[in-house]
């Protein structure tokens, strides 16, 4: 068979995505603050984009100014003359003696220093505090130096996390030496700190607090499993006391700190903005963008102007700034779609879920992706792009936009429920439990029963263990 080379013609349909399309669903799955970003990059890098908002502010601060200087202006006062005392009535001989020394000839190297708001101040953390105790202390070279290497193994709870013999592996040291420095830094503050395990880390708090010898330490040395799943009972039956006494050693191990290094944490709290409210007002709810923080862009007049002078412009410069003047433009348009479609997707969710705004969060419903897409016609990967990262303040608490979809659990008469009403009647079940007597999973599904939800043992354990929620053997207090 000869093999032959033909033309042919073919119809065909595919789905070709333009960069412009590409930023538009960028856009619409960034979060409030990845938006100020990308806009201000924007800004950066596009000489027709300008922001109106701060050409709005520079004209008010400019007025403002004119008007303080008008108000400010001096009235006409009268001429002030000043007479100056004859030339013998001066004192040159103190004049010279006071102003004549050394100070004034001393040189200064000029130097330029970085200003004032570009200096951040930074947070003490846990190693810094640590470095600066053993700075302070009185210790020769060689226990600076271990000392330093076991505060570089210290972690952010303040527990060190290798052993002696590593230390002194490392350190070139002998054992002996590094357990010395190693009790030495036990005694820093916070107290605790530098412990090897949870056991340590306490005895070290119950020394500090001269306790020792007590029912406390005896608790913590030989009995902290027991303690831990509050076998109060087999701690009384071994130390031969009654449980009076067993609740007053307790109480005081209570008030230590498992992880002295967390008071040092440089952590900062990330402050959320949500991108839209949701006011009641009356019997309604009311939806509003949150526009404060965001700029008000717009196209600079003087680039349009320039596109019309054909003659004097030459052009490189017309496709540079029509390609500029492209890209903020349907900048402008996909910011303006994105907040349009955030608009419509809340007000969907709003609809499904109006009896959790008038009730709580055991009121929720349950709702998917598809069910907000066919609401307001649009795809479910539009809906998932939007709800990502996205946060709403309503009358019951701010919430993510995603906090709104879950799963449906059946209840009792057939219906539905939505998985997270179902933690909030488990939150609540355990919130009003006896607490000598604690609910066990089995119980709490029979009581969410009565309450028309079904659901297995095994899922309320799971639903107890993601709102970290201790079983019952350790949520019992007998006392």
């Amino acid at each position: 068979m000869a093999l032959e080379l033909k033309q042919s013609l073919s119809l065909s349909q595919q789905l070709i995505m333009t960069p412009q399309l590409q930023q538009a669903i960028k856009l619409l799955q960034l979060s409030r603050l990845e938006l100020l970003e990308t806009i201000y990059q924007e800004l950066e890098t596009n000489p027709v984009l300008e922001d109106q908002s701060l050409g709005e502010l520079d004209q008010e601060v400019v007025d403002a100014e004119d008007k303080e200087e008008d108000d400010l202006a001096p009235p006409d006062l009268p001429d002030v003359t000043v007479e100056t005392p004859p030339q013998d009535q001066v004192d040159w001989e103190s004049y010279l003696s006071e102003y004549n020394t050394g100070w004034a000839e001393t040189q200064y190297e000029e130097r330029e220093l970085p200003q004032f708001d570009n200096i951040v101040s930074s947070r003490t953390n846990l190693t810094s505090h640590l470095m600066w105790q053993l700075n302070m202390s009185h210790l020769d070279e060689e226990q600076r130096e271990i000392g330093t290497h076991i505060i570089g193994n210290i972690n952010s709870d303040g527990y060190l996390e290798i052993s002696v013999e590593e230390l002194a592996k490392a350190t070139g040291h002998p054992v002996e030496k590094v357990e010395e420095v190693l009790g030495l830094i036990q005694e820093f503050d916070p107290v605790g700190v530098a412990a090897r395990d949870t056991r340590e880390c306490l005895l070290i708090q119950i020394k500090f607090q001269n306790l020792q010898g007590t029912l406390v330490e005896k608790i913590v040395r030989d009995h902290l499993q027991d303690l831990e799943h509050k076998r109060y009972d087999k701690i009384a039956r071994a130390l031969g006391v009654n449980m009076e006494e067993i609740q007053r050693a307790v109480s005081i191990i209570q008030g230590l700190e498992p992880k002295p290094g967390r008071s040092y944490s440089d952590e900062e709290t990330i402050y959320i903005s949500p991108d839209i409210y949701v006011f009641k007002v009356g019997d309604d709810y009311e939806i509003l963008l949150n526009e404060d923080g965001l700029p008000k862009l717009r196209i600079n007049p003087y680039y349009k102007d320039v596109l019309t002078r054909q003659k004097t412009v030459p052009e490189s410069v017309r496709a540079y700034i029509q390609e500029k003047l492209k890209s903020a433009a349907w900048l402008i348009r996909s910011i303006h779609q994105r907040q349009r479609t955030i608009y419509r997707v809340t007000e969907s969710i709003v609809k499904f879920q109006r009896e959790f705004l008038d009730k709580g969060i055991t009121h929720l419903k349950p709702l998917v992706l598809r069910d907000v897409a066919e609401d307001i016609q649009m795809h479910e990967s539009t809906i998932s792009r939007v709800t990502t990262n996205k946060y709403v303040y309503t009358p019951q608490g701010l919430f993510e936009l995603k906090f709104f979809f879950n799963s449906a659990i059946s209840s009792m008469d057939g219906g539905t429920v939505a998985s997270e009403s179902v933690k909030e009647h488990i939150r609540n079940i355990i919130k009003m439990e006896n607490k000598a007597k604690p609910y066990s999973d089995q119980e709490i599904a029979d009581i969410l029963k009565k309450l028309n939800i079904d659901v297995a043992r095994r899922t309320v354990a799971k639903y107890r263990e993601n709102m970290g929620i201790l079983p019952s053997r350790k949520r019992r207090q007998p006392f």
